[in-house]
């Protein structure tokens, strides 16, 4: 176990977000000068809080980095077609460049047609199956944000990833599995740990780095480390305590810094990143569309 002295350092999301947001910007401004102007089109379903304030904060990161908005809101009662119509819309729309379908949506829409109606040179959340199919492939295409995201505190934090095993726990379409796989891209021996694995914590003890992307608050302690590893912890999770509701990840923060080096904390960790890799997303594929006579 680290001694009080060297606790596992914070890995500061918020300012290498920061500094992936300045990126985008000067981006932006390379594109404008070409008359490209980057644009987002954020679609909401439905009134569910949570969302919206996921919705707004992305707005308002897009535009501080100079991409332009559009929001387009519809009741929760829309029919499954008439959300795809919207998405066909934007998907013909030549000034638009990033589509993004803030999920969940409601339980009467087929989720998974909705992600693969977005055109996938527009898909900036990188779930559509032409997008996971050519990431696992080595191709240049939109990659999921959040583990994008978490590539990029790995490499700040741990520089070459070349040679070390990292371990994954959780295998998720929308983090676990994309993970893995860049990670893999990077060079790491990787494992991927779940829910039928047999003796996950001994698993986990070998990792130099480890992922952590399971909705569970706190699962992960310090008996599942090895001395030095770097935690990557994915989970946003809402508890109750005495002194009111508290936002934790899937990791016991402080039970894993006495063992880990580096750790991201919940909140300011991961969350940051995922916004950032969504707008850097939307100037890639902005980048790349066909321009407009």
């Amino acid at each position: 176990m680290n001694s009080p002295a060297t606790l596992a350092r914070d890995i500061d999301g918020k300012a290498i977000a920061a500094t992936v947001l300045g990126e985008v910007a000067e981006q932006v401004r390379e594109l404008t000068a070409q008359g490209i102007h980057p644009a987002l089109a954020v679609v909401l379903v439905g009134d569910n809080p949570a969302s919206q304030v996921y919705v707004r904060n992305k707005i308002l990161r897009a535009g501080e980095a100079g991409i332009v908005s559009i929001e387009r809101r519809l009741p929760s009662t829309c029919s499954q077609q008439e959300l795809l119509e919207v998405i066909a819309m934007l998907n013909a729309d030549p000034g638009v460049h990033g589509i993004l379908v803030q999920l969940p949506v409601p339980a009467h829409i087929d989720e998974a047609a909705v992600i693969h109606a977005i055109d996938p040179a527009k898909d900036v959340d990188g779930f559509h199956r032409e997008n996971v199919g050519g990431l696992v492939q080595g191709q240049d295409v939109l990659t999921p944000c959040t583990p994008s995201g978490c590539m990029r505190l790995l490499e700040e934090t741990c520089g070459d990833l070349s040679g070390k095993h990292a371990v994954v726990i959780g295998r998720s379409n929308i983090v676990g599995k994309p993970m893995a796989t860049l990670l893999l891209q990077a060079h790491c021996s990787v494992s991927i740990v779940h829910s039928r694995s047999v003796d996950a914590p001994a698993l986990c003890r070998l990792a130099d780095i480890v992922v952590v992307a399971v909705g569970k608050p706190k699962l992960i302690d310090a008996s599942w480390l090895k001395p030095g590893a770097v935690v990557i912890d994915v989970g946003i999770n809402r508890i109750d305590t005495p002194h009111g509701p508290k936002l934790v990840g899937d990791v016991d923060y402080n039970s894993a810094r006495l063992v880990a080096s580096a750790i991201t904390p919940v909140p300011g960790g991961v969350g940051p990143m995922t916004i950032a890799y969504l707008l850097k997303n939307t100037v890639l594929a902005a980048s790349k569309a066909p321009r407009i006579a």
